[in-house]
């Protein structure tokens, strides 16, 4: 009797050691999708399914739940007009730069040349149409808050709830579309505009005869003094163009700012204002020298505005060569 148990229970322990069979890559993947013996699909039993599906949905809803209260608590500390972080608290700080257009194209992304060929129309069909595009939002039709701009005299601040219209008309000839900003003749060079960056709620501190610094140019001088005759409240971000260096003086020829020689104060402060337009000043070099690489720098002039070359703070850089 005692030997029939052991013989049964040797029987057991090689059954249950048994190897078992060997299947094909087909046979065992169908088997890895479903399994008939086990009611196994992937290798898992529908309740494992549900379970880990299960953890997954708690676990991602809770992980949502938690980012979309955060992002709701950040959001209302924020006001989508007005930057928390102001003028020196912030990024941008107090020192306003300047920028010029048209731009060179694209493919040269780091260049600020501007060249182009003025007897040649395909040329300067490119710069024309640049300009065409800077200027569309100055179009009193594009400007969805048109209801706004209202015409503001010299110097003086439109009411809170208007903005200041920035109109470029036939008064700013020949810096304009019909004349295609004067690229397109051999007698006279062609218009730089020139745009003040913007810095929410920084008001300029104006330079005038009384308080212009020692070393201020003689030109500048004489600008200043010629706008203050015809207005005493004459309040300017003033605008100086010049040669970087004494050839390039040479060669850079006379310069015409239009519609003045500079930024006037009824554009200061920025403020996030709805339909707000920002300034500009058209720089014509009226004769440049042809064929002459010529390096030029212009300056915004206010005593709160610093310029450092090497880093480009209140000033801006470019380069015109006219074939």
């Amino acid at each position: 009797m005692a030997d029939k148990k052991q013989n049964s229970a040797a029987a057991n322990d090689t059954q249950f050691y048994t190897k078992p069979p060997e299947l094909g890559k087909w046979e065992s993947f169908r088997i890895f999708l479903w399994n008939p013996d086990t009611s196994q699909f992937l290798g898992r039993t529908a309740s494992s399914w549900a379970k880990i599906l299960f953890f997954y949905i708690c676990f991602y809803a809770v992980l949502i739940g938690f980012f979309a209260t955060m992002l709701t608590v950040f959001y209302q500390t924020l006001d989508y007009k007005v930057p928390k972080w102001q003028l020196d608290r912030s990024l941008i700080g107090t020192n306003p730069g300047l920028g010029f257009r048209p731009m060179p194209p694209e493919i040269n992304v780091e260049s600020t040349l501007v060249w182009y060929k003025s007897a040649n129309n395909e040329n300067i069909k490119y710069w024309s149409e640049e300009l065409d595009k800077f200027l569309v939002a100055y179009n009193k039709s594009n400007n969805p808050h048109a209801d706004r701009l209202i015409d503001c005299a010299p110097y003086t601040p439109p009411p809170n709830d208007k903005v200041c219209d920035v109109k470029i008309d036939q008064s700013w000839y020949p810096c304009v579309p019909l004349e295609r900003y004067s690229y397109n003749t051999t007698a006279a060079g062609p218009c730089i505009f020139l745009k003040l960056n913007r810095i929410y709620n920084w008001v300029p501190e104006y330079y005038n005869t009384t308080n212009l610094p020692a070393d201020t140019k003689d030109y500048l001088k004489k600008a200043i003094q010629d706008e203050t005759r015809k207005s005493s409240d004459t309040k300017m971000v003033w605008v100086t163009c010049e040669g970087e260096n004494v050839a390039d003086k040479e060669h850079i020829g006379p310069i015409r700012y239009i519609p003045q020689r500079g930024f006037p104060s009824q554009y200061f402060p920025y403020k996030n204002q709805e339909g707000y337009l920002s300034p500009l000043v058209a720089v014509h070099f009226e004769k440049p020298a042809r064929n002459v690489l010529i390096n030029i720098e212009c300056k915004a002039w206010a005593k709160n505005i610093i310029h450092d070359r090497a880093e480009r703070r209140g000033s801006v850089h470019f380069e015109l060569l006219v074939d």
